[in-house]
């Protein structure tokens, strides 16, 4: 025989409508965000690079984008603007020049594990590792000569000189033997390493 439910308490309907209110909000300032990262041409955060192209970036820079990498991948502030994965400024500074090539050519073994849309069968960027090798070598020179510049939100490296929250960090956390033993990594430039990084 089914019971009636039983009614709310006053303060169980403050409760539940003032969740209810907050998650409304927070629906519609996601789709607020959404909105704004699909149609800025501006990144959300501030990240600062250079390149000094060679002749051979050129033909990359201009490969990269009459191939169609800018449907899913965003350099030189043109092309898609969703996500960090996508956002291939400063990725010189996270990959070189070989690990680059080697992806493009063959993008799992290179990674070590499935790609969003580079894997071979049906996917956006399947057809990247068919080009030409001259093509692929040119893109990936472009790629490494997309450099971060030190403290940017794509460089590997913090930047120079004084930040509170890294020193009361390090004061708080690290062994004093730590201190002599090593040196501030702000304090010097680190060259790019071809086993880090995350781009897809």
């Amino acid at each position: 025989m089914p019971t009636n439910p039983q009614p709310l308490k006053p303060g169980e309907k403050i409760l539940f409508t003032v969740a209810g209110v907050f998650v409304v909000f927070a629906v519609i300032a996601f789709i607020i965000m959404q909105f704004f990262i699909a149609t800025s041409d501006k990144p959300i955060f501030e990240q600062k690079t250079h390149a000094d192209f060679s002749a051979e970036g050129q033909k990359g820079s201009e490969y990269f984008r009459v191939e169609g990498c800018t449907t899913c991948h965003r350099a030189l502030r043109n092309g898609t603007n969703m996500g960090r994965t996508a956002d291939l400024d400063g990725v010189g500074s996270r990959r070189t020049v070989e690990w680059i090539y080697a992806f493009l050519i063959n993008p799992v073994d290179t990674y070590g594990s499935e790609t969003i849309d580079h894997r071979p069968g049906m996917r956006a960027a399947a057809h990247v590792a068919l080009l030409p090798k001259e093509k692929l070598h040119a893109i990936a020179v472009f790629l490494s000569e997309l450099k971060s510049d030190q403290g940017s939100s794509s460089a590997p490296v913090p930047p120079k000189g004084e930040s509170p929250f890294i020193d009361s960090m390090v004061k708080t956390w690290a062994p004093k033997e730590w201190k002599e033993k090593y040196t501030d990594i702000r304090d010097k430039q680190q060259p790019a390493q071809p086993d880090t990084g995350d781009a897809k």
